[in-house]
């Protein structure tokens, strides 16, 4: 299991998500716990970014919802924390 690590960044674009949208926020928690169990689960769509967030990652928290973050590399977490990002639509993180 992988911990999450909510940066400032994720921690205001998620406030801002779920202040808009209430009825996201479910489906935002139960991709959170998806992403805590298997980064890679195919529900989840994962893929990696190109151009200005090259080596990032991005999985679907629902329809045009997106969750951008990094895995970071082995070291004081022994490579199980998971940096969240950004969370927007598609157009709003890319």
């Amino acid at each position: 299991m992988r911990n999450l690590v909510w940066g400032k960044t994720f921690v205001r674009a998620y406030k801002r998500t779920v202040g808009k949208h209430p009825e996201l926020e479910d489906s935002i928690v139960e991709t959170l716990h998806a992403l805590v169990e298997d980064p890679f689960h195919p529900s989840l769509e994962t893929h990696k970014l190109r151009g200005k967030l090259a080596g990032s990652w991005a999985c679907s928290a629902g329809y045009d919802l997106r969750i951008v973050f990094d895995l970071c590399p082995p070291g004081r977490g022994g490579g199980k924390d998971i940096l969240l990002i950004d969370i927007g639509t598609h157009d709003e993180v890319y």
